[in-house]
């Protein structure tokens, strides 16, 4: 399992296009799934990929970190000197 780290809620980009209100409204909205929301990092961008709901309640609550867990891609793929910086 991937562990958890502190991320910057600006540095986060994400990949959703609608909200659902009652999930972000909701107390158990975490109830059946991760704590953490889900990042994916690739070509040196952080991904929002679940947890939308979670970041946004931090968002409202004057938090400028949340705890995420990370797929780091960068780190897992071989570099590739063609590929811009």
């Amino acid at each position: 399992m991937i562990p958890p780290r502190q991320i910057r809620l600006d540095t986060l980009v994400t990949t959703k296009r609608e909200l659902a209100l009652d999930t972000l409204l909701a107390d158990d909205s975490t109830f059946y799934g991760d704590l953490f929301p889900h990042a994916v990092q690739w070509h040196g961008e952080l991904y929002l990929e679940d947890g939308l709901h979670r970041a946004l309640r931090a968002a409202l609550q004057q938090r400028t970190v949340i705890h995420v867990r990370v797929l780091d891609l960068d780190a897992l793929m071989p570099a590739d000197p063609g590929r811009p910086h």
